[in-house]
């Protein structure tokens, strides 16, 4: 678990090198960060605009030191979402930068494809889909903010893989969960506060 001095951080670094990247200017060195901040794991970062998605990409998977897949999640949601055109200097003190950092996915095992909605927890569980080729992950944030049951939960993370709403019913598919901790900004680069969500 972070502590929220490392989440805060974490968000204050994203920020800057949002910020210094938009700005055509080299990305901050990042430095004296704490051991825990070294260890691989898996994050994302999430732009919002007036309440609004603006733009959200990040590592799944623990492949590489925490601090350095942060500034790169931090460049692509500003700049490489395929769903968003690039963040733009006059949208800096607009949008809300939000910190995920994950645990790392683990498949979920059940013996018949219609137990997964009782296997997930909505509000602890973040979800990833990938079936033929295909892959998708949701946050564990996105079904409390849509207020989705596991079921809706599950068919949107199979539609976020590019596959049909029931695709999760499929005996062939792999499902794997993961929960994160969530750290935002209250306001454009302001205080930091460490989300919860209610657990159901």
């Amino acid at each position: 678990m972070l502590t929220l001095e490392e989440g805060t951080f974490l968000v204050k670094t994203a920020r800057r090198v949002i910020e210094a990247h938009i700005r055509g200017k080299r990305p901050p060195s990042v430095k004296n960060v704490s051991e825990e901040l070294k260890k691989p794991r898996g994050v994302f970062v999430t732009l919002t605009k007036h309440g609004e998605l603006r733009g959200c990409i990040g590592h799944p998977m623990p492949t590489m030191p925490l601090i350095d897949a942060l500034v790169d999640s931090a460049i692509s949601s500003a700049t490489r979402d395929p769903r968003f055109p690039p963040l733009e200097v006059s949208e800096l003190d607009k949008i809300l930068v939000e910190v995920s950092v994950l645990t790392e996915p683990k498949p979920i095992e059940v013996d018949d494809p219609r137990e997964y909605p009782g296997a997930i927890v909505v509000g602890r569980d973040g979800l990833i889909v990938e079936y033929g080729g295909h892959a998708g992950l949701l946050l564990p944030q996105v079904a409390v903010e849509w207020k989705w049951d596991a079921e809706e939960f599950l068919s949107h993370a199979c539609m976020k893989a590019g596959l049909m709403p029931d695709a999760w019913l499929d005996r062939g598919i792999r499902i794997s969960r993961f929960s994160a901790q969530v750290f935002s900004e209250r306001t454009p680069g302001g205080k930091v506060e460490e989300r919860g969500f209610e657990e159901r």
